[in-house]
């Protein structure tokens, strides 16, 4: 076993976490960037982020990622110390920068040898916003690894009336230094919260030609005089617990009989640089005897890194594991066993361990779709570089899980859409200044659950679609006919036409006519569906809806004209036998029923399908009233209902394609296939209500 290769693979998995950290950062500093000011801790934290990074990359021996980190980390500390102040060039910059760390950390992971000379337009434009010249290490130097000196002065000063005294004993190990760590950073942080002063031990530094330079030989004795509690003091050391000896007493509460430290001589007083912005804001003690839970809750969770492949293979033994225990309910019901037997109360307790199974295994799959909204924002940076606007990304439900699956295969299409909606959605700063509007626009990229599905937005604030041009163009090209009559959802719906683009000229962005019609393709491949809403002058909303999971749904299993077939639960809304009374024919063959003074068509499965023709009798038929996307109910006639279960999806696009009103299909508990039923597709082939 290569323990080196673990090493590095839990480096890398590390570095994701951290990235992901160090965007969250730069946007909660995005989002107060008017006001000119940013959070404490939220620096800190991106600070941490880019010095963490840093620390393990040089322990590798990854120079030019080290490099790099160190510039961004220098900027980072001015802003911590107030010498730069945020605003919109410097966040700008940071996204760049922490977009080119990512870049850098994924050819080191790859094993790509990055351009040493890829990040120098960065390395200047950071350096110029400290003022700091760039630094060159050339051949047989030393790699600097952000070692800031410190600016020392000799106090003999005794510690303020009132205040708390603390002695810290520090020994870092020389793990503290391969993770690139500096102590002078820590001893930063605690000039923050109050008076320090500092003694070098070098008692266990041994004679030049014995000396380790990877050992750590150096030991610091501090004093600390401050009015922040404890807690806070343990706070700066957490980032390199494990990495050292660390020991923290207060000095008033000493142990009895301890030996009186040695008189130390003069001290030198470690006078940090103000920094309004390093210095945490204090946290109240609780109250002794209060419940601990908010504490309790702030603790990590403990997590377990695990193979996909492993999970995959557990997935699908479970998707076995549900099959065999419908095969088993088929069989105890065709041999007759009475209800109330030994065998069926164990088969019953036998269906709810297997669906407890599943559903914890899904959850296991089931990942916040954050990461992937972060690579988003830099796609939307990227266009709007190269569009030459000026665009904001917005993201809502980032907490949102979603099957690990669905969010791999969502990364094309949503950059499709976010290029199209900066490229084509938003104006230029001219027309928005005419229109009335702020020169940034803003795309908005959002998710949420709706109705056992996962439903994702992509909305812009531009200047909607423009209809009459998009017809033309749709004809000019013979995709529809010069005299074609086409609703406005028809017209929005050409954009997803193999071939069909609006530019006239071929950029980094769009005009070769691929885009939104892979869009589509993709998002059926995932069992899912793509509508677009737009309002001339106020923007468009691309809409996609997508199923929780691509194993296993709950359904309802019905008889189509003899064709056993299943319908997914989370489409109905409810079912019905109808009166004679509440069914309507219209002149044009159209059937509709009146439900609660509303009239729902009607739409007969088995003739859209081609089993048979048209009924005219529901007197021995069921209706399925199913809701769409957009909120548009439609009535399914079925022979009958025999069961409500839960069924194991099994693709078929690799065997048979894509069949129109079809999304998968499934293994019965009696060994038949059976299809599974897509209620949206299905409806809108023969009505035209869904989608086209």
């Amino acid at each position: 076993m290569d323990h080196s290769s673990d090493i590095r693979a839990t480096f890398f998995q590390e570095c994701e976490e951290l990235v992901e950290a160090l965007n969250d950062g730069l946007n909660e500093i995005d989002e107060t960037i008017e006001e000119g000011l940013a959070e404490p801790e939220t620096v800190n934290a991106v600070f941490r982020a880019v010095h963490s990074i840093k620390g393990g990359a040089g322990a590798f021996k990854l120079e030019t990622l080290v490099r790099f980190a160190h510039h961004f980390e220098t900027t980072l500390d001015a802003l911590r110390a107030g010498r730069i102040q945020p605003d919109a060039a410097l966040l700008l910059l940071f996204h760049r920068a922490a977009d080119h760390l990512s870049d850098l950390l994924a050819a080191a992971r790859d094993g790509i040898d990055p351009d040493p000379e890829g990040g120098a337009e960065l390395i200047s434009l950071l350096a110029a916003f400290t003022g700091a010249e760039e630094e060159e290490s050339s051949e047989g130097e030393a790699e600097d690894f952000g070692f800031v000196p410190l600016t020392l002065s000799f106090d003999s000063e005794p510690a303020g009336a009132g205040s708390g005294c603390y002695e810290i004993l520090f020994s870092p190990t020389r793990a503290l230094y391969a993770n690139g760590h500096d102590p002078s950073v820590l001893f930063r942080v605690l000039g923050d919260l109050g008076q320090v002063k500092a003694r070098l031990d070098r008692s266990r530094l041994p004679a030049f030609d014995a000396l380790d330079w990877q050992e750590s030989w150096l030991d610091w004795t501090l004093t600390l005089t401050t009015d922040e509690p404890e807690h806070q003091i343990d706070e700066v050391f957490e980032f390199v617990e494990g990495l050292c000896t660390l020991e923290i007493r207060a000095l008033d509460e000493a142990p009895p009989g301890l030996p009186p430290l040695p008189d130390p001589g003069p001290t030198v007083k470690l006078e940090a640089e103000p920094r309004p912005l390093a210095a945490p804001p204090p946290k109240a003690r609780p109250a002794e005897g209060e419940d601990s839970a908010e504490k309790k809750a702030a603790a990590p969770r403990a997590t377990v890194r695990v193979e996909l492949d492993r999970v995959d293979r557990l997935i699908n033994v479970v998707g076995e594991l549900v099959i065999n225990q419908a095969m088993l309910s088929q069989c105890v019901q065709d041999a007759g066993i009475p209800t109330r037997s030994a065998v069926r109360s164990g088969l019953d307790d036998f269906k709810s361990l297997a669906r407890e199974i599943q559903e914890s295994v899904m959850a296991i799959r089931a990942q916040a779709i954050k990461p992937l909204f972060q690579r988003m924002s830099r796609i939307a940076r990227e266009a709007s570089d190269i569009a030459g606007k000026q665009v904001r990304l917005v993201t809502e439900g980032e907490a949102t899980e979603v099957d690990k699956t669905v969010i791999e295969r969502l990364a094309d299409p949503l950059t499709h859409m976010i290029r199209n909606a900066v490229d084509h959605g938003i104006e230029s700063a001219e027309a928005r200044r005419a229109a009335g509007k702020p020169e940034t626009g803003c795309i908005t990229l959002s998710a949420a659950h709706r109705s056992g599905r996962v439903l994702i937005e992509v909305a812009d604030d531009g200047g909607g679609i423009n209809r009459p041009k998009v017809k033309q163009i749709a004809a000019g090209k013979g995709l529809i006919a010069e005299d074609a009559e086409l609703s406005d959802a028809e017209i929005d719906m050409l954009l997803f036409l193999p071939g069909f683009s609006t530019s006239t000229v071929v950029s980094d962005l769009s005009g070769r006519g691929v885009g939104m019609d892979v869009v589509k393709s993709a998002i059926q491949a995932l069992g899912g569906r793509v509508s677009i809403s737009s309002t001339p002058g106020q923007g468009t909303v691309f809409s996609i809806s997508l199923p929780l999971t691509l194993a296993v749904l709950d359904g309802m299993v019905v008889d189509v004209a003899g064709q056993t077939m299943v319908v997914p639960i989370t489409a109905i809304v409810e079912t019905l036998r109808p009166q004679p009374q509440d069914v309507h024919f219209l002149g044009s063959g159209a059937q509709v029923v009146t439900i609660r003074g509303a009239f729902v068509p009607i739409i007969d499965l088995g003739a859209a399908f081609g089993h048979r023709p048209p009924v005219r009798d529901f007197s021995q038929r069921v209706l399925m009233l199913v809701e769409n996307e957009q909120q548009k109910q439609c009535a399914l006639v079925v022979d009958a209902i025999f069961d409500q279960r839960q069924v194991v999806i099994k693709g078929m696009e690799n065997g048979y394609g894509r069949i129109p009103g079809i999304a998968a299909a499934t293994i019965l508990g009696d060994g038949r296939i059976a299809l599974i039923i897509d209620p949206d597709e299905a409806v809108g082939s023969v009505s035209g209500l869904g989608d086209p």
